[in-house]
């Protein structure tokens, strides 16, 4: 009796060809039967699923062998040949490793510039082949394509119904608020696109990283390890394994890629008052990755690359220079910037914005802190001379807006604050504190100014208590944020971390940090 084990086969046609080879094994001499059902949906099954060939004394050998880089099985009877005895040989074919494509976003991105070179190469060329022709021909151009001016527009129409049914069925549903959107690469693509992004982000930030054993690594990480623990509850978190990287730059800036990444620069730390705000940051960065804002903005872009490429073929082909072209190629960019790519990431800065609270209430965090960071980044602009970017000009909301909307959110945000079985807040809020001290800081300026004392033309941001909140080092070594009460998580029902109580990082000494907030 010969062994036939049917989970070394790799592929589900073996299984489909039972009933033919059951013929063969009969033609041969050989008695087939199943121990056990095989089943052919599952590829490289590994049950004990077996088949039993029976042989007659003069049975031929059988070789089974599949199509492609798959095994090839040699059976022989026992008693065919007196030299071969014992289990039944098998040979394995090595195969080379299969080559992964590159993702769809990367590709995109490096034939960009293509794109626009082909469109100019072809408006050009039609511009030069439409001067070269006579008048004779030009005229009978215009007649013709006057004269078939409706089948034209018809064509056109049903052009546009195309591309609008393409781009339909590439709309899709944001994860956490719902929202409709056009996504044309999916997260899984950018997946691959953030892992080789993070690869070069380490490459660059490598003589720049903080230990894992300094205090402020350890702060960014315990709080965004809350963040998740409290909102495990969205799919999209539960999925991504968060990685914290500390840089050591005077940049107020923060960013979280795809694939969990956490990038936070020790300028960023420098400008957030207490841990409340930190949390409300980190929640911030982590809403761009849970609803996948990266490959949303990619996907418009795409798409208006595409059809700015009709445009821009246009404009080649109409403009009678060279030099009148490039002119109206760059109107067309700055106006594609100013009209769609800017608005856009304004609008998913503020739903991330939105999304972050929620994520930072759910934390225990306290939100009513959050409006106020983005009070304290626009002192700073005012106080250190720094001139403000119009909102229409940049690719985020203005910080007074931000405190607006922010500030609106607050009640809904502690409402489920208060759901999440969260301890009690203080009575002092941080907005009408900031406010006061805000007063007494211009008074005290107003003084100075009557005094005749020499002010300089541009005043420092103080940090003493008695002016402004400190800066998240100071704020945690003095210890000024306690939680009032331990509280109960949701879920676990255990008690949640006490994130204030973290590692506190020494004060960073020198140069201030450099205003011009990226979060996002």
């Amino acid at each position: 009796m010969v062994l036939l084990s049917v989970g070394l086969f790799r592929s589900g046609r073996f299984c489909s060809h039972l009933t033919r080879h059951e013929q063969v094994c009969a033609r041969a001499g050989f008695t087939w039967k199943k121990t056990q059902a095989v089943s052919c949906g599952n590829i490289g099954h590994r049950a004990g699923n077996s088949l039993h060939l029976r042989a007659a004394p003069s049975a031929p050998r059988l070789l089974f062998c599949g199509r492609g880089p798959k095994p090839c099985f040699q059976i022989s009877p026992k008693t065919a040949s007196p030299l071969r005895s014992g289990p039944v040989q098998t040979r394995f074919l090595h195969t080379s490793a299969p080559l992964r494509a590159l993702p769809a976003p990367f590709i995109w991105m490096v034939l960009k510039p293509l794109q626009k070179l082909v469109a100019i190469i072809l408006g050009r060329s039609l511009r030069k082949w439409w001067v070269a022709l006579p008048d004779n021909r030009r005229q009978l151009m215009r007649q013709w394509a006057w004269q078939r001016r409706w089948p034209l527009a018809a064509g056109a129409g049903v052009a546009m119904v195309i591309a609008a049914l393409l781009l339909l069925t590439h709309l899709d549903e944001s994860p956490v608020t719902g929202r409709t959107r056009l996504l044309v690469f999916s997260r899984e693509n950018y997946m691959e696109l953030a892992a080789l992004t993070s690869q070069a982000y380490m490459e660059e930030f490598a003589e720049l990283l903080v230990p894992v054993t300094d205090p402020r690594h350890k702060v960014v990480e315990r709080v965004v390890q809350h963040l998740a623990q409290r909102n495990k509850d969205i799919p999209e978190m539960s999925d991504v394994t968060w990685s914290v990287h500390v840089v050591q730059s005077p940049n107020v800036n923060a960013f979280v890629l795809p694939n969990g990444e956490v990038f936070m620069f020790t300028g960023m730390l420098d400008a957030v008052a207490d841990i409340h705000q930190l949390t409300f940051v980190l929640g911030h960065e982590m809403a761009h990755a849970l609803l996948g804002h990266s490959a949303e903005e990619a996907s418009l872009s795409h798409v208006v690359d595409l059809l700015s490429l009709i445009l821009l073929t246009a404009i080649w082909a109409v403009c009678p220079r060279d030099s009148l072209a490039l002119l109206g190629q760059w109107v067309q960019e700055k106006l594609k910037e100013l009209m769609f790519n800017r608005p856009y990431s304004r609008k998913l800065e503020a739903e991330a914005d939105r999304v972050g609270l929620h994520l930072a209430a759910k934390a225990c965090a306290d939100v009513r802190a959050s409006p106020v960071f983005w009070q304290r980044m626009e002192l700073i602009e005012q106080l250190t001379g720094e001139s403000a970017q119009s909102e229409w000009l940049s690719t985020h909301p203005s910080h007074r807006n931000r405190f607006a909307q922010l500030d609106g959110l607050v009640p809904q945000a502690l409402e489920l604050r208060e759901s999440c079985v969260c301890p009690a807040l203080p009575a002092a809020d941080p907005r009408v504190v900031f406010s006061k001290v805000v007063q007494v800081l211009m008074q005290n300026a107003k003084d100075q100014g009557r005094g005749g004392s020499q002010v300089a033309s541009k005043p420092h941001l103080p940090h003493s208590p008695a002016s402004l909140p400190a800066p998240l080092s100071a704020a945690l070594l003095a210890q000024t944020a306690p939680p009032p009460s331990p509280s109960v998580d949701q879920e676990s029902g255990g008690p949640v971390p006490d994130v204030a109580s973290a590692p506190v990082p020494a004060p960073t000494e020198g140069v201030g940090p450099q205003v011009g907030v990226q979060t996002g």
